[in-house]
């Protein structure tokens, strides 16, 4: 990481760099003899008070005092892909959005408000591309009143990690009170390697609707009408099993095909039959369905600390694409002081 100009550190950046990525080099433990220098990648999401907050990919903030830096620049606003399908942020979240629909919804200008009676969080949060048409406050203000109607908890899914996604409103919301609940990644791919995986031939059955069988399966027990409905709403949805030899599959998966687009969900195995190759082959079941529909990409969510779906899906060729997260609104006896904001 290249900081100087002709053999010399320097400081290239100034509070009005704000809102875009940088790189700093910052000496910790100042004044001691262990101190040393560290550097930080992310995107500058304020400068106040002689204190630097830079959001990293993944969505953690790192405070740095103004006295500690040594250098610092501007840098691309992303890392060039070398994988997988070109995509931004906002076509990646709107096919999503798409394979996993609410039951409900209201636009608030570029926010659209989702509500599927508490059936995940996907469905039951604040989609914010673009402006809500409002003062942040009063925006925040309707979003809470809306789930609050509707007995819920109030959620805005935020992004970090690639050009266009959120790292300044996920300051905001923290300097709010909201609380990060849940962090996972984006992850995207070719969709033909996926179809040369594993092929189990006739014992992997797609369905249009998701069959007691499945549901059996799946790891959100006692799928409601309203649950029913988010499953098997979206452009093309297919569902996978692979038959057991008791009441329950020994495989299932879920895939929505949606132009050049494919995203998988729900792909689960038995306990007892991990290991086998049987989640590879629901995916290539899948995928092959979704070639002959036209598509020829892929993208799924994986949480951070599910190393064995991450490990399968790279193999399969996916990767990282970003990181997005669900906050969720301060109790109202909690909320900070607002003024200033």
């Amino acid at each position: 990481m290249e900081f100087t100009a002709g053999g010399r550190l320097e400081l290239r950046l100034t509070a009005s760099d704000v809102g875009k990525r940088v790189s700093v080099r910052r000496l910790t433990e100042v004044g001691s003899p262990g101190a040393k220098f560290t550097d930080t990648v992310g995107v500058l999401t304020s400068w106040n008070d002689g204190v630097l907050l830079i959001t990293k990919r993944g969505g953690e903030q790192v405070r740095i005092p103004e006295s500690s830096l040594v250098a610092g620049k501007v840098v691309p606003a992303a890392p060039a892909r070398r994988r997988g399908p070109a995509a931004s942020y906002e076509e990646l979240a709107r096919a999503a959005a798409r394979a996993w629909q609410p039951v409900e919804s209201e636009r608030l200008g570029g926010w659209e408000l989702r509500a599927a009676g508490g059936f995940t969080r996907r469905a039951n949060s604040v989609l914010p591309l673009g402006d809500p048409g409002l003062p942040l406050d009063e925006a925040l203000t309707r979003v809470r009143a809306w789930y609050e109607r509707r007995g819920l908890p109030a959620y805005i899914q935020t992004a970090t990690g690639a050009e266009g996604t959120q790292e300044l409103l996920c300051a905001e919301l923290e300097a709010r009170g909201w609380v990060r609940e849940v962090s996972a990644e984006m992850w995207v791919g070719g969709l033909a390697p996926v179809a040369d995986g594993v092929d189990l031939g006739d014992r992997v059955g797609l369905t249009r609707e998701p069959g007691e069988a499945w549901l059996g399966r799946y790891q959100r027990k006692g799928a409601s009408e309203v649950a029913l409905k988010v499953l098997t709403t979206g452009p093309s949805v297919w569902f996978a099993t692979v038959p057991g030899d008791g009441g329950e599959p020994d495989a299932i998966g879920r895939c929505v095909v949606d132009g050049r687009w494919a995203g998988f969900a729900a792909v689960e195995v038995a306990p007892s039959r991990r290991r086998e190759g049987l989640a590879s082959a629901v995916m290539t079941a899948l995928a092959r369905r979704a070639l002959e529909e036209g598509a020829s990409a892929a993208w799924l969510q994986v949480e951070a600390d599910n190393e064995g779906a991450r490990a399968l899906y790279g193999r399969l060729g996916f990767a990282a694409h970003h990181a997005y997260h669900h906050y969720r609104a301060p109790e109202p006896d909690r909320d900070p002081d607002s003024a200033g904001h």
